[in-house]
């Protein structure tokens, strides 16, 4: 074991497609298969229809930050080594209202207090990157010119 990070559960039946998309290095979207809403995080049935009809729609991992906070001690054991960090809520691209969290770094493998929070703002554009921790690979956010 790499770390002793809270890691998702990659069996979940609901979120199963995302993860397995993220190993592959793409960014998808739960999407009803009978109308079409998009909806994160996954959920077994669509709040607009009631379907459980799931589709997983690619996304161009491009977004803008929605809002950010940083994280000080006293934090979980595992995360306090790291303090203090960021943690950003990106909108996606294809549809501000799908907000995804993560962080926001320079490298996909960089720490995740690397980018000084001094220099974040609502409204950068960002786009997704992966980071591998054992089995799971997390989606972080690093800056893109627009």
């Amino acid at each position: 074991m790499e770390t002793a990070w809270l890691l998702p559960d990659l069996a979940d039946e609901t979120a199963a497609g995302f993860w397995a998309a993220c190993a592959e290095g793409r960014l998808v979207v739960q999407t009803c298969g009978d109308c079409g809403a998009r909806r994160m995080p996954p959920r077994p049935m669509c709040p607009h229809c009631r379907s459980t009809a799931v589709v997983w729609e690619e996304s161009s991992g491009r977004g803008r930050i929605w809002s950010f906070i940083v994280a000080h001690p006293p934090l979980l054991p595992a995360f306090a080594a790291e303090a203090p960090y960021n943690a950003v809520i990106v909108e996606l691209e294809e549809d501000p209202a799908i907000r995804l969290v993560g962080n926001l770094v320079a490298t996909a493998d960089g720490a995740i207090g690397e980018v000084d929070p001094a220099t974040i703002t609502i409204g950068e554009p960002v786009e997704v990157v992966f980071h591998r921790i054992d089995d799971v690979s997390l989606p972080r956010w690093t800056r893109r010119a627009d």
